[in-house]
């Protein structure tokens, strides 16, 4: 290192070589009487070694001269002026000088230029630097010319506030916070100790701050060596002093009110107060209602720890305001903070719940807005055309549908041939074609074809309005799981405001009592601000709002995917106890079977005709709505056509009677007529002969079922009817195994038939020949054995069984009564919504599970860390504001994952043929 190595380690970093030894000297000349005069002066000092620069003033005489000193002596350059002919009458070497003043009332660069074009113009500034972000000037100063308070003045003059930071003689200050300094004992020791230091020039004690000032030599000693003199030499025996660097506060934190109200404190107060009685309003009125039903939810528990914040804020502001000494930190921002984030929080949950009703909405939005009623003549011709609004649609108004257009009504094609894609409310993907005399539903799209359609239902009869309401009542209608968090939010909010009381004693009385150490508690703060801090923190943290949105939300999605999948659930219950059934019970005609009927055979056993045995049926069996019934009444008017007969007149029957699940009977004319199954026939007292037991047992083989017609008590003939298995059967059945589930038949069928059935969709048990009242006592047979059953029927002759079973599964092409009954209505008749019905149910009840694990694990966590469990061994503390925060996110977390339920996806999928 070179010799003057250790003299540049003390220029200031940020000063350069060269500013640090080049000097400059003013002159006073005599007899400078016109610039010729200048140029000798300046000409004989710039030829000086070391002489860097020469200004000389032909005005008056001034001259100034910036050299090295290492190079050349002031004397040396007033010599060579003098022997140059001019007399030097005056010589004086400046001193420069530092200070930092802090500017208050600067709003923008201008403002920061006018201050440094009023610094500038100061005789004796020699440079002016203003930070407008900082709000502070460093001015650097000759003090033989000028001083601080002439600089305070002209800042003062351009209109501007200013205050005294620091001078060039505080730069080597340390302002050092003490603890257990309590007596004057203690200040001599802690004075003594600092002022026999070496290198300490000054001492200053402020005992009621307990705060001391010390000058310092920083080449001999530092803050780190002062504040161990005080912690180690200071201290003796038992008493032991702390010190710890103390930073005064800034003129922003200083700007006085009056006494010790601040304007930061006032500028506060006056912000968060709209916020905490406006913007929070709705706390106050929710806290009102909710106390004067006698309970307690979320909005009160936010009210107590706003209020506490702001009221003891409020406190902090009057004491400052009446005392000239009193020091306290005030929560406005607090306040403030929790109302924005909660209500934030809110926003955002709101945003999110509304999300859970998309699937309903966009249901809603099926129907079009307009729609063209058309006036036909008798060959079907349109006569007029006028576009009217949907909802003036009436009963049997003709409806002109255009291609690529929705259908506005349910209804009846009468003219015309197109596709409907009914995938928006039946789930099924393919096109369905329409054909007069097929049904259309509204909402569908109809595909290619323009068609005439005349109105069945309109309004709130639709299939779809149906939907939609059903839907809306599964949305309101509880969960049982529900009850739990209903219990648990009726004690939760009383729990959490004892547990914030303890919270608050718990901190409080050991920080009075100095059980805990002195630096746990933050600096500006005491143990009460510390204790309150932590009650306000348990207070809002704490989130029965998330236990309450656990179950609703899921249900919401849930129901409304369903809905958009063909699967209507019209309540939280059957939703719930979808996800325990164990057994499924199937009726078989229409369930498991297409439930269109068709007449393979016709035969006689008696002396009657053909026509007459087709008379006699049809009268009979046109009463009935069984789709056998119908089925059978529809071929034996084919088989009298094709003997000769061509009357349409059905001849009228008395006393008819349906025997459920067996058959009809009546009297057509003088003969009484029964028409059902061998079980009917029996029941009748009508023999049956060998030949036709031999009927009946080939076609039950066969998966067929046999229709006996009695005639005064003779079998007069049979049909035989057979209903093709749906082709989804057997894999439903089969996946319904693969999750634990089996499956049994109930019929009122023969058992033949029905075993021949179940042998082909993979079935083992089946119960043959059981009427209504039978099927709903099997339920019961089946609940004591503690299974939780459902039930999957289309008919009338279903509806005891589907109300007595656990889940009632309707086919949705069933009977009215039947989807009444029914607590899942399986809207496209597919068997694979079975299942889609009970894995929906499966997943929707983990997700509530999971959405209560959350809930209340965020609460069993979150309680005890906003509490300050953590604080005393790893410093981790929960801000009032970040309590609130985390709260709302809590909420918006339970919803945010109810909301997963939206990508749902079917377990089966079984592409239509």
């Amino acid at each position: 290192m070179e010799a003057n190595g250790i003299g540049e380690l003390k220029i200031p970093l940020l000063q350069t070589p060269e500013d640090g030894a080049v000097r400059t000297v003013y002159f006073q000349l005599s007899d400078i009487k016109c610039a010729s005069c200048v140029n000798s002066v300046e000409s004989v000092v710039k030829n000086l070694d070391g002489v860097k620069s020469i200004a000389v003033s032909p005005l008056d005489g001034r001259a100034a001269i910036k050299f090295d000193p290492k190079f050349v002596t002031v004397k040396q350059i007033k010599e060579s002026i003098e022997e140059s002919g001019f007399r030097v009458n005056e010589l004086h070497e400046q001193d420069i000088a530092v200070c930092r003043v802090r500017i208050k009332g600067m709003a923008c660069t201008s403002c920061s230029e006018s201050v440094e074009n009023a610094l500038q113009i100061v005789e004796g500034v020699k440079k002016a630097i203003v930070g407008l972000a900082l709000e502070e000037a460093k001015v650097h100063f000759d003090p033989n010319l000028t001083n601080v308070d002439k600089i305070i003045e002209a800042i003062d003059d351009a209109g501007f506030g200013a205050d005294l930071i620091s001078s060039g003689n505080d730069a080597n200050k340390v302002h050092l916070k003490l603890e257990g300094v309590d007596s004057a004992e203690d200040v001599n020791a802690v004075m003594s100790s600092l002022e026999l230091a070496v290198g300490v020039n000054h001492v200053e004690m402020d005992l009621s701050e307990h705060k001391v000032t010390v000058s310092y030599d920083p080449d001999i000693t530092g803050p780190r060596s002062l504040i161990y003199c005080v912690q180690e030499e200071a201290s003796c025996g038992s008493k032991k002093y702390q010190a710890t660097l103390y930073s005064p506060s800034g003129q922003r934190e200083r700007d006085k009110v009056h006494n010790m109200l601040t304007l930061g404190l006032f500028l506060r107060c006056i912000l968060s107060t709209p916020v905490q009685f406006i913007v929070g309003k709705r706390f106050y009125v929710g806290s009102y209602h909710s106390l004067k039903r006698k309970s307690a939810n979320m909005d009160v528990l936010v009210a107590l720890g706003t209020n506490a914040a702001y009221f003891y804020s409020l406190y902090i502001l009057i004491k400052a305001l009446t005392s000239d000494t009193f020091e306290g930190q005030d929560f406005f921002e607090t306040s403030s903070m929790l109302i924005s984030f909660i209500l934030l929080g809110k926003y955002l949950e709101i945003v999110a719940k509304g999300k859970t009703s998309d699937a309903l909405g966009k249901l809603t939005q099926l129907v079009p807005d307009k729609a063209y009623l058309v006036a036909i003549d008798t060959d079907g011709n349109i006569i007029t055309e006028t576009e009217i609004d949907t909802q003036l649609i009436q009963k049997n108004d003709i409806i002109k549908i255009v291609p690529g257009s929705k259908i506005p009504v349910d209804g009846i094609v009468i003219k015309g041939q197109s596709y409907a894609n009914e995938s928006m409310i039946t789930g099924e993907a393919r096109p369905v074609d329409k054909s007069p005399g097929d049904k259309v539903i509204s909402g569908t799209i109809n595909e290619n074809g323009c068609i005439l359609v005349k109105a069945t239902h309109v309004g709130s009869d639709t299939a779809l309005s149906q939907i939609v309401q059903l839907v809306q009542a599964a949305q309101l209608a509880k969960a049982p799981v529900q009850k739990l968090a209903d219990h648990i939010s009726r004690v939760f909010v009383p729990i959490v405001v004892v547990v914030a009381l303890i919270t608050w004693l718990g901190w409080f009385i050991p920080g009075e009592a100095g059980i805990y150490p002195k630096h746990w508690i933050p600096k500006a703060m005491d143990a009460f601000e510390l204790a309150l801090q932590f009650a306000i923190s348990v207070l809002v943290v704490a989130c029965p709002c998330a236990l309450g949105l656990a179950t609703p939300t899921a249900v919401m999605v849930a129901s409304g995917m369903g809905a958009s999948q063909g699967v209507l659930i019209k309540g939280g219950d059957a939703l719930e106890k979808a996800h325990k059934v164990k057994i499924v019970v199937f009726d078989k005609t229409g369930t498991l079977t297409v439930g269109k009927p068709e007449v393979v055979s016709a035969v006689l056993f008696s002396e009657f005709s053909m026509e007459e045995l087709c008379d006699m049926t049809i009268a009979v069996e046109a009463s009935s709505e069984h789709p056998i019934a119908k089925a059978v009444a529809a071929h034996a008017k084919r088989l009298r056509q094709k003997f000769g007969s061509c009357t349409e007149e059905v001849p009228d029957v008395d006393d008819f009677e349906v025997h459920m699940g067996a058959g009809v009977s009546g009297k057509v004319g003088d003969r009484t007529v029964v028409v059902g199954n061998r079980r009917l026939m029996h029941a009748c007292n009508v023999p049956i002969c060998s030949k036709v037991e031999k009927y009946i047992s080939e076609n039950e083989i066969l998966a067929r079922t046999c229709i006996l017609v009695s005639i005064d008590g003779k079998i007069a003939g049979a049909f035989s009817v057979t209903d093709p298995v749906k082709p989804e059967a057997k894999r439903v059945i089969s996946f319904l195994h693969s999750m634990g589930i089996s499956s049994i038949i109930v019929t009122g069928d023969n058992c033949a038939t029905a075993t021949a059935i179940a042998n082909e969709v993979g079935i083992d048990e089946v119960f043959a020949e059981i009427d209504p009242v039978g099927k709903a006592d099997k339920v019961k047979d089946l609940q004591m054995k503690g299974m939780t059953v459902a039930m999957v029927g289309d008919g009338i002759n279903d509806s005891p069984a589907l109300v007595a079973a656990d889940v009632g599964m309707a086919i949705g092409a069933g009977t009215d009564i039947a989807i009444e009954a029914a607590d899942i209505v399986l809207v496209k008749s597919s068997l694979e919504d079975v299942i889609t019905a009970i894995d929906l149910s499966r997943k929707t009840m983990s997700r509530i599970r999971l959405n209560y694990i959350w809930a209340l694990g965020y609460n069993i966590l979150g309680m005890p860390i906003a509490a300050g469990v953590l604080y005393p061994f790893a410093g981790i503390r929960l801000p009032p504001w970040l309590a609130g925060a985390c709260m709302a996110a809590s909420s918006l977390s339970v919803v945010s994952s109810s909301l997963l339920l939206q990508f749902y996806k079917k377990p089966l999928h079984i592409e239509s043929s």
